[in-house]
């Protein structure tokens, strides 16, 4: 499989001759072999493992997104992506920066959805004046 991993902004690796590929969903973990059918699905913070010939077993630490296969060709679009070797070192990178980062834009959503409702509010108000 050809394996290709896209951040917004840049390609964060893209491998050949992929033996197999497990990814994390909110369902759990699933594996990808050469043979498998195509698929798409929602990837959560988490580890993605893919194993080639040359490199052996590689771990990526990815935020949320989305992967999908098509035929040999596996494309993994995330926001953020940290490559390691540490399984441990990489599990905490996700605990530590993808999921706060994603408690700090709920925070931040939260706030702007009051902005948007007091306004929609002052609106209706003054329209009916």
């Amino acid at each position: 499989m050809n394996l290709k991993v896209l951040l917004p902004f840049k390609i964060f690796a893209e491998k050949t001759a992929v033996s197999r590929i497990v990814a994390e969903t909110r369902e759990g973990a699933f594996g990808l072999l050469p043979h498998r059918l195509d698929c798409v699905a929602a990837l959560v913070p988490g580890i993605l493992i893919f194993e080639t010939e040359m490199e052996g077993e590689v771990y990526v630490a990815v935020d949320e997104g989305v992967l999908v296969k098509t035929g040999p060709e596996v494309l993994v679009s995330v926001r953020r992506a940290l490559a390691g070797t540490d399984l441990s070192q990489l599990r905490d990178a996700v605990e530590q920066e993808f999921l706060t980062l994603d408690e700090h834009e709920q925070s931040v959503r939260s706030v702007l959805a009051k902005l948007e409702s007091g306004f929609i509010r002052r609106f209706a108000a003054f329209h009916h004046e």
